[in-house]
């Protein structure tokens, strides 16, 4: 195989790159109604492993420091976050007038609106660390008109533990031993397979949320939702204010 075939040059050519994917991947999965397709966790973590020096790639994958590639990511991530208000603020409740498919489930939001109901306002930095509701979390605080402020510092202090602490996390595990020594011996595999396994996540994400989909159209569910209905999931903005229900009896 010719030397600018292999994984190695691939890899060290993409560089900043690939860097770039990921940070818009992280983006979209907060930024864009579709993001919940995207596989989020995994690929900070594997982010984070992937900013190891080896001796391929004496600077990591990505060509640069561990800290800036945490910083970009949780940086992507608050803007992520950012949009995601901005979008649901601006276009109201009509955000939500849309037709049950792969890209768009009305459960999703009443499930993210159910965490709101119950942790108020500090849903905007949990929602991180719950796939699907980190998605519509922020559209839904946009829809609802939660104070900007307010919303925005939620918005950083989640992407900080998120998008930031899941890459320093993805890269502190990568000094134990046995981790170590498979990341050194082989990095580029790692990085085709998160590829991959990212593609075929988001595949099977996508062909899951359409059986869903097909399957409630088939029992005779309503399959859109129209202006009304899209009004009812809107937000009452005393929802932002409420404490924490943690004890999860309806009581705040």
């Amino acid at each position: 195989m010719p030397d600018w075939l292999s994984p190695a040059f691939i890899i060290g050519w993409a560089g900043a790159w690939a860097l770039l994917v990921v940070c818009f991947i992280i983006f979209a999965e907060t930024g864009l109604l579709v993001g919940f397709l995207l596989p989020g966790d995994t690929l900070l973590v594997i982010s984070g492993l992937l900013s190891h020096s080896t001796d391929q790639f004496p600077n990591g994958v990505f060509g640069v420091n561990v800290w800036l590639v945490a910083l970009l990511i949780g940086l992507s991530a608050f803007v992520g976050g950012e949009v995601g208000y901005f979008i649901g603020h601006k276009g109201g409740p009509a955000v939500f007038e849309r037709k049950e498919s792969g890209l768009f489930s009305r459960k999703n939001v009443e499930r993210t609106n159910a965490f709101f109901e119950r942790f108020g306002g500090i849903t905007v930095i949990l929602a991180r660390f719950v796939p699907i509701v980190r998605t519509f979390a922020p559209v839904a605080a946009g829809v609802g008109h939660m104070p900007w402020k307010r919303y925005s510092l939620y918005n950083l202090i989640g992407a900080v533990l998120w998008g930031f602490g899941l890459t320093m996390f993805g890269y502190a595990i990568g000094y134990i031993p046995p981790i170590a020594d498979f990341v050194k011996d082989y990095i580029d595999l790692i990085l085709l397979a998160a590829v991959a396994g990212s593609a075929l996540i988001v595949l099977w994400h996508y062909l899951g949320e359409r059986r869903k989909a097909a399957k409630y159209a088939e029992a005779g569910g309503d399959t859109e939702t129209d202006a009304v209905e899209a009004q009812a999931l809107r937000l009452d903005a005393e929802v932002f204010d409420r404490a924490p229900d943690l004890d999860g009896d309806g009581k705040h």
